[in-house]
């Protein structure tokens, strides 16, 4: 997530264009949203799976805890961003519910949710920046952060979670298997860059980060908060 925030400041100052990410974490990691900082349960502060400990990320957006194991995480990068916040999100959660209808998932719009902001679980309610399935299970939840009119959105997609881990980490199943989980991951990026494409009207182009840009990105861990930010580029 480091990488994002780079990626952020870079469009905002040095006319970086627009982008788009697809990501998976190894090892499994809980990421914090901003206003979180060190209120959530002392118990994510010892976790373990499958041997390793789960390190806690400070996340750039807003929202709730987010278990990231069995999820693809998705980060858009973009301006200029105007008017009310939650049209903004329903603007740019549009590649996300036509990419996902191509590949057979219905996904809508979530209700808001008075009691989300009392939870330490991003995924126990969803809120009208949400896209929940024909069932009302929240299956992408969605944050952001702005800078002088241009919007890093973040978003998680939960498709196989670990039962166990997730009733471990926030002491509730997790939401019943749909088809999300049954897509290949590549197909999911595959058919979520088209959608990008078709719904900004652009031609996306993959760039790979230097190794002069990756050196960069170390250097925006914040030690003080005792957080660490590791992350596998998917694509």
């Amino acid at each position: 997530m480091a990488i994002d925030q780079w990626l952020l400041n870079q469009h905002q100052h040095h006319g970086h264009p627009p982008c788009l990410r697809f990501y998976t974490w190894q090892p499994a990691a809980i990421s914090l949203g901003f206003s979180q900082r060190r209120r959530f349960p002392e118990a994510w502060s010892n976790l373990t799976w499958n041997g390793q400990p789960i390190p806690l990320v400070q996340r750039p957006t807003g929202g709730r805890g987010v278990l990231h194991q069995g999820d693809l995480t998705y980060a858009l990068i973009t301006s200029p961003a105007t008017g009310r916040r939650q049209q903004v999100y329903r603007d740019l959660c549009q590649f996300l519910i036509q990419g996902w209808r191509a590949l057979g998932v219905s996904l809508q719009f979530g209700q808001p949710q008075r009691q989300y902001g009392r939870s330490h679980h991003c995924f126990s309610l969803a809120t009208q920046a949400d896209l929940v399935d024909t069932q009302g299970h929240k299956r992408i939840g969605s944050a952001q952060l702005w800078r002088d009119g241009c919007v890093l959105q973040h978003g998680s997609m939960v498709l196989t979670p670990d039962p166990i881990l997730y009733q471990q980490v926030f002491q509730t199943p997790p939401p019943p298997p749909g088809p999300m989980g049954e897509v290949d991951q590549a197909a999911i990026a595959r058919a979520l860059c088209q959608a990008a494409a078709q719904c900004f009207d652009c031609e996306l182009q993959l760039q790979p980060l230097s190794d002069a840009e990756w050196q960069q990105m170390h250097r925006l861990q914040n030690p003080a908060i005792g957080l660490d930010c590791r992350a596998d580029c998917f694509g």
